[in-house]
């Protein structure tokens, strides 16, 4: 048995996770764990795996992910039909409505003065908003938010039992929503979940495992991500006067602003892949049929990436920022969660004059495998 070099679940990590990765990526760039399992801390590494699918596939579970879990060529025709569905034009005439429930739920924050800014604002914007994207009534948010938490918690155990309940449960909840359509049989479509229903792919309709997969990863998947980036951006304004005050006169720096803070601590701390052949990384011999989680957080703090790689800059390569992935799986809805998260924080600055900490109630760091704050009690000032 290989000796292990860290544990991703060890105090330090539990502690601080991005010092814990910025000091991994510096001490062993390349490292493994007591599971078996490989972990890649450096940005040129994550790079090389995104772009080399042929080496590295995504087919890292028994259970059908579409399109997230798929290699081309099988991938191919699945990820040009995700992508019909995040269309510029389909996020710009999203804003109204992202915007209605964004303005709704920061104005109840904002009477309340003090707040918890993950259980008032994050996940029930976030539910919210992947809800009405899809055409889901509003009362599907609430379960959608006490999923996402009941799934993180059964992680955090290691409890597989209930994590398997769980998805069951999911998987049953997106089925009899796509039931409940086709019985209606809408023509024509009238929003995104009939559209899908009556898709095809390689000349044949979408079962009904290949919509489930689909819809879990839309609403699941995204729900989590956007609700820490929430939390990440709204602990950085209000701990940064500065920051917060440049940010209400100079609105148009927000779309920027927002991927350079999730940079510095990102969202989402990582995704797996399996080796399909031995190969080197770095001066570590991996082989065939590893598996390889990449680490986003400390990817994106590499400072032989990034100079001054802890520091807010406005004047970095874009193209560098792996927030939203690289090569033919990065995110298809990152124009919509760019959106939603720019009108949020509009709608947060717009509402009030000042947002600060409250002195006796520190926040709270999520622990992996979620990144971000579990809690953000922040205090709100009405304009």
């Amino acid at each position: 048995m290989k000796p292990t070099d860290w544990d991703p679940h060890g105090p330090d990590v539990r502690a601080d996770q991005r010092t814990a990765y910025d000091d991994m990526r510096a001490r062993c760039p390349v490292a493994y764990d007591a599971s078996g399992g490989w972990t890649l801390f450096r940005h040129e590494d994550v790079v090389r795996v995104l772009h080399d699918h042929e080496t590295f596939s995504n087919v890292v579970s028994r259970h059908p992910s579409v399109p997230n879990g798929m290699d081309p060529p099988v991938h191919g025709p699945f990820r040009r039909l995700v992508d019909t569905y995040f269309t510029d034009a389909l996020v710009a005439a999203f804003e109204p409505t992202c915007r209605d429930l964004a303005a709704r739920l920061v104005d109840a924050a904002v009477q309340q003065r003090d707040v918890d800014v993950m259980t008032a604002i994050a996940l029930p914007f976030a539910a919210s908003a992947q809800c009405a994207y899809l055409g889901w009534p509003p009362d599907l948010a609430a379960p959608l938010v006490e999923w996402t938490r009941r799934n993180h918690a059964a992680t955090l155990a290691g409890d597989r039992d209930a994590h398997a309940t769980i998805a069951r449960e999911l998987e049953a909840f997106v089925a009899g929503v796509i039931d409940r359509r086709r019985a209606e049989r809408r023509r024509p479509p009238v929003d995104l979940t009939d559209r899908l229903i009556r898709e095809t792919v390689d000349g044949r309709r979408l079962t009904l495992v290949e919509m489930t997969s689909l819809l879990r990863n839309w609403t699941m998947g995204e729900v989590g991500t956007i609700a820490a980036s929430v939390g990440i951006v709204a602990v950085a304004i209000a701990t940064d006067q500065g920051l917060q005050h440049q940010l209400r006169w100079h609105l148009q720096l927000l779309p920027a602003s927002i991927d350079e803070l999730l940079r510095l601590h990102g969202p989402l701390l990582g995704n797996r892949r399996v080796t399909t052949r031995p190969v080197v990384i770095g001066d570590r011999e991996i082989d065939a049929g590893s598996r390889v989680t990449i680490n986003w957080v400390a990817a994106n703090r590499d400072p032989e990436t990034f100079t001054q790689a802890g520091a807010f800059r406005l004047d970095r390569d874009p193209a560098d920022n792996l927030l939203y992935g690289a090569g033919i799986h990065v995110c298809p809805g990152a124009a919509l969660a760019r959106l939603e998260l720019r009108v949020l924080v509009e709608e947060l600055l717009a509402a009030t004059c000042l947002i600060e900490t409250i002195d006796d109630r520190p926040f709270r760091l999520a622990l992996p495998p979620a990144s971000g704050y579990a809690e953000v009690p922040l205090h709100l000032v009405h304009a």
